[in-house]
């Protein structure tokens, strides 16, 4: 289950700041953050088994993340992978409106999820099992895997100290931001939410970076959009909760295709 914490066009120098973790089974095949060979203007990582991706940004400026809706009710699979939205929105030059709108129509054709998508200019939440359409407001927001913002105690954590680091400091430090990200404190029982897997699996999913034997945070992501149009994506992977390698991009936004 994943988490994704940003500050949205609320700061004197960027206009868009991501920290975001991948959590997933330890076995499942990945290859880390890259320009893919196939579409070289995406910037993301790839889960190898259904070639989509779970965060990524283009050449051109378009972002997309995802994270999974939490219900044991819910079917655990659809029609279509998850990670195909985000790769189909990055590959694309379709408006986000309208993106989403055809989104909707196929909506139950995939599993559960939260969707971020657009740019640093402007960004939309979408959730296919409440069906909801929400433009982000400026500020700071978090997103786990029931809606935007809700007050789990991961996700309120990390809204806070994200918010707190920008009213301390007007710089703003990658290391710092990991930081947060790499916070394994588990949640006291009495703030754990009831989603239906049980106290034990609550306890493990509490934490903003999950360490379990099969399952836990696989990378972090940190992603800043000056008002300049520059990007900085960190990228940092990890083996069983240790660090792996740590990867850095940097580019200019270019005009649309």
């Amino acid at each position: 289950m994943c988490l994704i914490n940003f500050h949205f066009q609320d700061h004197s120098t960027y206009k868009l700041i991501i920290t975001a973790n991948r959590d997933e089974g330890y076995n499942r095949p990945t290859k880390e953050a890259h320009f893919w060979e196939d579409t070289p203007y995406i910037l993301a990582g790839r889960d190898l088994l259904q070639m989509g991706t779970w965060l990524g940004i283009t050449k051109q400026g378009r972002f997309a993340a995802l994270t999974n809706y939490r219900d044991p009710r819910l079917p655990e699979t659809g029609r279509h992978s998850r990670g195909a939205i985000v790769r189909d929105f990055l590959s694309q030059s379709t408006e986000t409106g309208d993106f989403l709108t055809r989104l909707q129509k196929h909506k139950s054709d995939y599993a559960g999820f939260n969707l971020l998508v657009g740019n640093s200019d402007e960004l939309v939440h979408y959730n296919n099992i409440l069906d909801k359409i929400t433009k982000i407001a400026p500020g700071t927001h978090g997103l786990s895997n029931h809606t935007l913002n809700t007050p789990w105690p991961k996700v309120t954590k990390g809204r806070e100290r994200l918010s707190r680091y920008f009213k301390d400091s007007n710089s703003v430090s990658a290391d710092k931001l990991f930081e947060i990200t790499a916070d394994a404190e588990r949640a006291p029982d009495h703030m754990l939410p009831d989603t239906g897997v049980g106290i034990e699996l609550e306890r493990m999913l509490s934490p903003l970076f999950i360490t379990s034997p099969e399952y836990g945070t696989r990378s972090s992501t940190v992603l800043l959009i000056d008002k300049n149009n520059n990007v900085t994506f960190v990228e940092r992977t990890f083996e069983k909760g240790r660090l792996k390698q740590e990867n850095t991009f940097e580019f200019t936004i270019q005009p649309s295709i």
